[in-house]
């Protein structure tokens, strides 16, 4: 409706109602003792820290496109973010950093800039925090493979590891960092107390890249790693000294089950629960090379049995799972149109529902936090 100039006249001339409006205290909101149902949905530029016992978001840690992963020290009451940062936002200088993030309030406290060569692709296993809590692992591949150390204590770079055709961060130990190798080894690297390398090791090989390769997913256990193929074979590995101590392989799935064409797949197909000996295992019916393919049902396999106790149709197309670390575990399931369902682990039965837990989130990640 279009007034008359002497109605807005009349209209400007009327009395406004006041409305009180608080003002807000502007502050910092701290964090409480997590536990071990918290867990982090890593985004583009942000990961979102959620309470799995309520659903609740408990704060946000900003960073940016280039982040892999964030590593935990809840005993230093930290986090450690790798992050690379261009003086024109996607062009220009390159600057890496290892960002330290206070636990309580989410807010950088510190940083140590490291070359400029880290894997800037979302993987858990690009950073990890060796068991002394000083060293820091981060995986390059900008030009070639290797791993920047740093002393997160004393806020400095150590210095750059040279690790050709092996890849992902498997700590062990107080000084020591296991890697997966493209000729189908492991490699051990062990530091000194000064965080420089002062030995490393290979495995003989034990499995073949171009029959059955695995998943780039190492799966930490209590004693070692549960390395999974994309056929759904299981290898137990662990250091032993300075060597490797690996198992044979034993089948996730039944014959009845291969004859189905079930196999392991996703984008973070995999989680294990220490206290109950459980591996979660996204699955799906397919072909060879669907491994990237989100699954429609989770699998839970008792490792100490080697078979599975129970399955959960997602009913949605979940492509990342994730266990929390407690005696009666939750299952996280996330699927691709960007919703999160929370599960009783051991029951499968779903207890709650995260619409919109925030936008493009590529890993969960603090299991066990």
């Amino acid at each position: 409706m279009r007034y008359p100039p002497v109605m807005w006249g009349i209209l400007l001339a009327l009395p406004v109602a006041a409305v009180a409006i608080e003002p807000e205290t502007p502050g910092r909101v701290t964090l409480g003792q997590p536990s071990p149902g918290w867990f982090l949905l890593h985004g583009m530029e942000a990961s979102y820290l959620f309470d799995g016992d309520t659903g609740e978001m408990q704060g946000l840690i900003s960073h940016n496109w280039y982040t892999p992963a964030i590593e935990p020290n809840v005993a230093n009451g930290e986090f450690y973010l790798a992050e690379s940062f261009y003086s024109r936002g996607v062009r220009g200088e390159r600057t890496d950093v290892v960002t330290i993030v206070d636990l309580e309030t989410l807010s950088p406290k510190s940083e140590v800039v490291i070359p400029a060569k880290s894997a800037a692709l979302p993987h858990r296993h690009h950073i990890g925090l060796m068991g002394n809590g000083r060293h820091l692992a981060v995986f390059n591949m900008t030009p070639a493979q290797s791993i920047s150390i740093v002393d997160v204590v004393d806020r400095v770079f150590v210095g750059e590891i040279s690790t050709p055709g092996c890849a992902m961060i498997m700590p062990s130990g107080e000084r020591a960092f296991a890697m997966i190798c493209g000729d189908g080894t492991l490699q051990l690297i062990v530091l000194d107390d000064a965080g420089k390398e002062s030995s490393r090791s290979r495995s003989k090989p034990f499995f073949v890249v171009e029959e059955d390769p695995l998943f780039a997913l190492p799966v930490e256990t209590d004693s070692g790693w549960l390395l999974v193929t994309h056929d759904g074979r299981v290898f137990e590995a662990a250091v032993a000294g300075e060597d490797f101590r690996i198992g044979q392989p034993w089948w996730l799935t039944a014959e009845a089950d291969r004859a189905e064409r079930w196999r392991p797949g996703g984008s973070q197909p995999l989680a294990f629960n220490r206290r109950n000996g459980l591996l979660y295992v996204l699955m799906h019916q397919g072909d060879v090379d669907t491994h990237a393919e989100p699954g429609s049902e989770v699998w839970v396999i008792d490792v100490a049995q080697r078979n599975a106790i129970g399955r959960l149709r997602t009913d949605v197309a979940a492509t990342n799972i994730l266990a929390s670390d407690e005696a009666r575990p939750k299952l996280y399931v996330y699927d691709e149109d960007g919703k999160l369902y929370i599960h009783d682990g051991l029951a499968l039965t779903l207890l709650r529902t995260i619409d919109e837990p925030g936008p493009s989130p590529s890993l969960m990640l603090l299991q066990g936090l």
